[in-house]
């Protein structure tokens, strides 16, 4: 038996909704002689594909290279111990540049006031940067942290991080501590030692990040001269 063409498998498609009169114009007005338009099946040459490949790729990094990484969260940070000092780390010599830096940095910021003191000197070291400062707790609500004294590697919202002379890491809350911080003047040639710039720190007014002193303002009783 004959496979039915392609015009009886039609015809019997549109007999099972037309009469068969509409069969037949149907087909032979609307079928019959109506191009048929294909889509190539085969895929295109593998040049072409290529090409498109590596155009995407360039486009994916182009984009890529504009956009910015996301910040880390403060999670994020705690979670890589990004601002943690390792223990081979904590070594007083390592920092002692850094405490030499912050001698100048701070007769910088001060100048004259410096050997004058007042409320000026106060709002200078108020709002200055205490990082790679050499302090000490003279007072504390726990009597075994008076006494402790080191270079100040991080200034924390709550706490101070020193580095001893004894070559360790010391956490001093900074509620209910209170800290001595010394400025040496610039010493002549052929000149004695002078007299230390001094002053304390209350901590319980400065339990804020370093960042945010610059725009704070202060009482005139935080600084005091010795």
């Amino acid at each position: 038996m004959a496979a039915p063409t392609a015009q009886q498998v039609t015809q019997t498609l549109l007999a099972r909704a037309h009469s068969p009169d509409s069969v037949n114009r149907i087909y032979s007005e609307k079928i019959q002689h109506r191009t048929l338009h294909l889509r190539a099946s085969s895929p295109p040459p593998k040049i072409i594909n290529a090409r498109a490949a590596r155009r995407k790729i360039r486009e994916e990094r182009k984009i890529a290279s504009k956009k910015r990484p996301k910040p880390l969260s403060s999670r994020q940070r705690r979670r890589l111990g990004l601002y943690d000092i390792p223990k081979q780390g904590q070594v007083y010599d390592i920092y002692e540049p850094l405490y030499q830096l912050w001698q100048g940095y701070a007769r910088e910021i001060l100048g004259s006031d410096i050997y004058s003191g007042g409320t000026e000197a106060a709002a200078k070291l108020a709002s200055a940067e205490l990082h790679g400062a050499y302090a000490e707790v003279v007072k504390s609500n726990c009597p075994t942290r008076i006494g402790i004294k080191g270079i100040i590697v991080r200034d924390r919202k709550f706490v101070f991080e020193f580095i001893t002379e004894k070559n360790g890491l010391k956490i001093i809350p900074k509620e209910g501590t209170i800290f001595r911080i010394e400025i040496f003047p610039e010493i002549p040639r052929d000149a004695e030692k002078p007299k230390p710039f001094a002053f304390e720190v209350l901590g319980d007014q400065f339990m804020l990040r370093s960042a945010d002193r610059a725009n704070r303002k202060f009482k005139q009783h935080f600084l005091r001269r010795i």
